[in-house]
């Protein structure tokens, strides 16, 4: 017996032996095609189409298939095919609601690519026409927010969002979709949010649910008022903030995963070989191949929410968990923000990381309400891939450090822009400051280090437990180490620089002294200082490089005006003096450079000037000190001094010393996003709306799960 075959709506016989037969489906496709209204001959037409499964490829190839000239002839059939779409949304049948969402997906999709070079009033016109265009959308964001809400199937909840998705990425643009006015006047903010609380539907539908919000929130948000983001920035709930918190980290941590299997992989594999045989001169070329693909779409949720959200401040060091055991624990924040506002360096009271994996009864979330259902569950959290106990901000950090080791590529330069812009929203915010120098807060972070020639790789399992401020100067450090190139990333440069200024700020304004190795700091700006001299006339074709020299000189006045306030003792001052006088050659030249350039009439002269009279004070101690070791080692007959002795002549000759009292250097510009990253933000948005429309798959779901998922159709 011949066995019946399908492809592209047809049905025929493996023989060949009779005409191919189309199917019913197929069949009720093409009479919609048709200039008459196909329920003329049919009464049942409409109520027969939504038991149909759908064929969403020939549904779709017919509508692209068309010219603009053939689809308006059958404009009123499309029109009603939208219309009977949005009320199968309401029947009580499963696989009707099911059927109806894929159509209009379709419908939607295939209408898009007819409309490309066409506004979205063309899109609202042939879809649903104008005059039924505001009933028609206000019923099917109504029927969506039901469905999202409702204790019903999860597939229809995915594929609710899947439209909702569609509805939002039709355009390039989402600011010139004119669809989202329905969007923004029905909103279904509530309902992302119920979907971001509930541990069942987070774990289903949680990352279409947060990109979602993401993309509704990029909408007209510098010409209008946005619903979304006004929504957005008042939530207050916990169970939401932690919900969205744990999807972001869910996301950004299986990058982590992804990235370090690339890695391993790379090092037992035919390079590794490769390199124990000849050396280490191609480590870079070899570390450069690993590459996975970076997710902008969950990086540009997790901005939105810290930039307008300051509840979700909190959320970045919480829900911190082990690999060691399955408990994990939480710290009531938003109480000790609410007791704590006036403290000028919270002194938080979080709980310390267990030394040892001991039992412990979980907490629950905030601690609000009893452990029920709501407790976010051990197994939603993905285990950080060394192992240790981790949370959103240790995610995002390793994150960042990954995405930030390669700016070649353009995605991954605009992940490493956004990853140093979320970064200095976090470096603003006086909550965020408090857990991140926090010194009940220690957690061992182990960034990505980029492959060099010149060091070898840190040995991940030596590293101290430190408050979590000083992973985000590790990963500033590592930044300026490893990005001096050709294709210099001024932007990227003067971004980090910025957020250690603000750290320092902090430090300053509340005398938090802070346990850090200062001096990779310091050596890594003075290496930067050299770059940046050694490249002047490459560099300023295209830079402003004395920007940049300027901000790097001013937190060296920073340390040495303040740093007797937060720097962890008396002998770290002192190291800053001799890494000064060690390094004076460097500053030297400098000021040689920027006394050339602002002497002359050109460009750069009141740039130049700038930096001139901020060298004022590195110049004072290294003209103070210079002499006075020269005469130590004379006196001493010494030819070369130790550090130690170095240090003597700093500490018994700071009493003579004079320096300039400079303002402003603890004074700084805070981020605003609307008059100086709009244009980022909106070709990063573009960007994410092609690849989400590009990777929706609406196809997903078999017509037999979805059968057996309702097996009873009353």
């Amino acid at each position: 017996m011949a066995q019946t075959e399908k492809k592209g709506g047809l049905l025929r016989k493996s023989s060949a032996s009779k005409k191919p037969l189309k199917e019913k489906v197929v069949l009720m496709y093409d009479e919609i095609f048709m200039t008459e209204d196909p329920s003329k001959c049919n009464p049942r037409f409409w109520e027969e189409l939504f038991l149909m499964k759908v064929n969403l490829e020939y549904l779709e190839g017919k509508l692209e298939a068309l010219d603009g000239e053939e689809l308006m002839k059958i404009k009123d059939n499309i029109n009603c095919l939208f219309q009977h779409c949005i009320q199968a949304l309401g029947e009580e049948h499963p696989i009707r609601v099911v059927n109806a969402l894929q159509t209009l997906c379709a419908l939607i999709r295939g209408v898009h690519q007819k409309n490309k070079s066409t506004s979205g009033f063309d899109i609202i016109n042939m879809l649903v026409g104008f005059d039924k265009a505001e009933l028609c959308m206000k019923n099917l964001m109504e029927s969506l927010d039901s469905l999202l809400c409702a204790e019903g199937s999860e597939s229809l909840k995915s594929l609710c969002l899947k439209l909702l998705l569609c509805l939002v990425t039709v355009t390039d643009n989402i600011s010139q979709n004119t669809i989202l006015e329905y969007v923004m006047i029905n909103s279904i903010f509530e309902a992302i949010l119920q979907i971001l609380s509930s541990p069942l539907s987070r774990r289903e539908h949680g990352y279409d649910a947060v990109v979602l919000l993401a993309l509704l929130v990029n909408y007209r948000k510098y010409e209008s008022v946005n619903p979304y983001i006004v929504k957005l920035s008042i939530v207050d709930d916990e169970a939401t903030l932690n919900g969205m918190g744990l999807v972001i980290t869910q996301a950004l941590s299986e990058y982590n995963r992804q990235y370090k299997d690339k890695e391993e992989e790379h090092q037992s594999g035919f390079f590794s070989a490769l390199t124990n045989m000849v050396g280490s001169m191609f480590i870079a070329d070899a570390d450069e191949k690993i590459s996975v693909q970076t997710n902008e779409a969950i990086l540009l949720a997790l901005y939105e929410a810290v930039h307008l959200n300051r509840n979700f401040i909190t959320v970045l060091a919480q829900v911190s968990f082990s690999a060691t055991f399955a408990h994990f624990f939480v710290v009531d924040v938003f109480q000790i923000r609410k007791s704590k506002m006036e403290l000028s360096h919270p002194e938080m009271g979080l709980m310390t990381t267990p030394t040892s994996p001991i039992p412990v009864t979980p907490v629950t979330p905030l601690g609000t309400t009893p452990p029920s259902s709501d407790v976010i569950s051990s197994a939603e959290l993905p285990l950080d891939a060394d192992g240790q106990t981790s949370n959103l901000l240790i995610t995002f950090l390793k994150y960042s450090s990954i995405v930030m080791q390669d700016t070649k590529d353009e995605h991954r330069l605009h992940s490493g822009k956004l990853c140093l812009i979320i970064l200095t929203c976090i470096a603003e915010d006086q909550y965020a400051n408090a857990f991140l120098h926090d010194d009940n807060m220690n957690f061992r972070v182990n960034l990505h280090r980029m492959p060099m020639r010149h060091r070898k790789k840190a040995a991940d399992k030596n590293l101290p437990c430190r408050p979590l401020v000083c992973a985000v100067l590790d990963l500033m450090v590592e930044f300026i180490v490893t990005h001096m190139m050709k294709e210099f990333p001024m932007d990227l440069y003067v971004r980090c620089i910025q957020i250690v200024h603000k750290l320092l700020c902090y430090q300053k304004k509340c005398r938090v002294r802070l346990h850090y190795t200062w001096r990779e700091l310091w050596s890594a700006l003075i290496n930067l200082l050299k770059f940046l001299m050694s490249n002047e006339t490459v560099l300023l074709a295209k830079h402003n490089i004395f920007t940049l020299a300027l901000m790097v000189v001013n937190l060296f006045n920073m340390f040495i005006t303040y740093g007797d306030t937060f720097l962890p003792t008396p002998s770290s001052y002192d190291e800053l003096y001799y890494e000064i006088i060690r390094m004076h050659q460097n500053f030297d030249n400098l000021y040689s450079m920027v006394l050339r350039l602002s002497t002359n009439a050109g460009q750069w002269k009141e740039p130049a000037s700038k930096v001139t009279h901020a060298l004022v004070n590195i110049r004072a101690i290294i003209n103070h000190f210079n002499p006075k070791i020269e005469s130590y080692a004379a006196v001493n007959h010494i030819s070369q001094l130790s550090e130690d002795q170095v240090l003597e002549v700093v500490r018994s000759n700071y009493d003579t010393l004079t320096l300039k009292l400079q303002d402003g250097l603890d004074q700084y510009e805070r981020y605003s996003e609307q008059h100086k990253e709009a244009a980022f933000f909106k070709e990063l948005v573009r960007s994410i709306s092609i690849n989400v429309r590009k990777n929706l798959a609406f196809n997903t779901l078999s017509q037999e799960l979805l059968l057996k998922e309702f097996s009873t159709i009353s």
